[in-house]
């Protein structure tokens, strides 16, 4: 039985990073999941009172890109979505590359075979901003989304936070993720749940 459910992303996020390499691998090796991948500014959640909106702030809207572009291939070049996805995150946290920077975006979307030029088109056309504040609005609103990565099922949305990535092991991420699908679908009752450390 085909489980649904969404969840955000920023690629500022180390932690959405570690959530959506796991999601990438379970789907990669057939899970049974229908994911929707759901963009969220963390520069949006930060913005303080009397400042203007992401969305309307010139000096922010390079850490708009990445996001844009993640959106571009998401709707209009599916098949690659999982590719430029993760090779987006990579290029932020595996290779140290500055997102904000139109080059560095280029690359990472060549490196998974997409061409950059198209999505950079379709960015200059407007609608993957549009669409960028309409889902994160909706996160916001309808699930009281402040963070990534948020699983959202039914109307129960929780952060959940992996302290490890599945470095290619497909069963792992499948187990991880439906664990976590599980527990948010199953034990809504179940409201924080947080080691008090971290082992080193």
């Amino acid at each position: 039985m085909t489980t649904t459910f969404a969840v955000t992303w920023d690629y500022r996020c180390p932690f959405a990073r570690n959530a959506h390499e796991h999601l990438v691998e379970g789907l990669r090796a057939g899970a049974d999941w229908d994911v929707r991948f759901v963009p969220f500014s963390l520069g949006q959640v930060h913005v303080k009172e009397g400042e203007p909106d992401v969305w309307y702030d010139e000096t922010k809207a390079p850490g708009l890109l990445a996001m844009q572009a993640g959106l571009v291939v998401r709707d209009r070049l599916n098949d690659s979505f999982l590719d430029a996805h993760i090779a987006l995150f990579r290029a932020r946290f595996d290779e140290g590359g500055d997102i904000r920077e139109p080059a560095v975006v280029a690359q990472a979307l060549t490196s998974a075979g997409v061409d950059s030029d198209a999505v950079f088109a379709e960015i200059a056309d407007g609608w993957p901003l549009e669409l960028f504040h309409k889902e994160h609005d909706m996160a916001a609103g309808d699930h009281n989304v402040w963070g990534v990565p948020t699983f959202i099922h039914g109307d129960q949305a929780a952060f959940i936070r992996f302290m490890n990535r599945p470095k290619g092991d497909r069963a792992l991420a499948t187990q991880t993720i439906q664990r976590a699908v599980d527990l948010l679908a199953g034990w809504p009752e179940l409201n924080e749940f947080k080691h008090t450390s971290v082992p080193r």
